[in-house]
C-alpha cells in the first residue's frame, strides 16, 4: 500500500484560563470560525465545534502529520491573540495551559456531535469540572485534581 490513510477522530475540550467567562455570544461564532481555520490549516478539519463562556470543546479528524500538542498549541496562541484584538474586554484573553483530548470511533461520532452541538443547554445541570470527570472516569483516565483546573 503506497498511502498513508487516517481516520483519528479526536475529541478536545480545555477551558480559559481560571475559567474565565470569556467567550460571550458577540464573538462566539467567529471564534469558532477562527478555532476552525487554524485546525484546517494545519491538515486537523473539525467536524463539531461547541463552547460556553469558559471552555470549548472540539471534535476533529487529527491529521497524521500533526502531533495533537503541535495543533492545540497553535490553535490556543493564535486564537487568543485573534481575542485580544476583540476590544478592551478581551486584553487578558487566555486559554489554559493544558487540554484533555479523547480517542472516538466512528460510531461514537454522532451522539458527540449531538453533545456538542448542545452546550448551551448541556451546562445548565452540569458544570465544566464534573463534566471533565465524567470523561476522565470514562476513558479511565488518571488525573490530578490540582493541575486540572487552572
Amino acid at each position: 500500500m503506497g498511502q498513508s490513510l487516517t481516520r483519528l477522530l479526536t475529541h478536545i475540550t480545555f477551558s480559559t484560563k481560571n475559567r474565565q467567562r470569556f467567550i460571550t455570544p458577540d464573538i462566539r461564532d467567529e471564534l469558532h470560525r477562527y478555532v476552525c481555520g487554524v485546525f484546517r490549516n494545519l491538515k486537523s478539519p473539525v467536524i463539531e465545534i461547541g463552547s460556553v463562556e469558559d471552555h470549548i470543546h472540539i471534535l476533529c479528524n487529527l491529521s497524521r502529520n500533526v502531533a495533537l500538542a503541535k495543533l492545540l498549541e497553535k490553535a490556543k496562541a493564535n486564537s487568543s491573540r485573534w481575542a485580544k484584538t476583540k476590544g478592551t474586554h478581551f486584553r487578558s484573553f487566555a486559554w489554559q495551559d493544558g487540554y484533555a483530548a479523547f480517542s472516538i470511533g466512528q460510531s461514537g461520532a454522532p451522539a458527540l456531535t449531538r453533545y456538542i452541538a448542545r452546550q448551551a443547554a448541556h451546562h445548565r445541570k452540569v458544570s465544566y469540572q464534573d463534566e471533565l470527570r465524567a470523561f476522565f472516569k470514562r476513558y479511565r483516565m488518571e488525573y490530578d485534581e490540582r493541575y486540572v483546573w487552572e
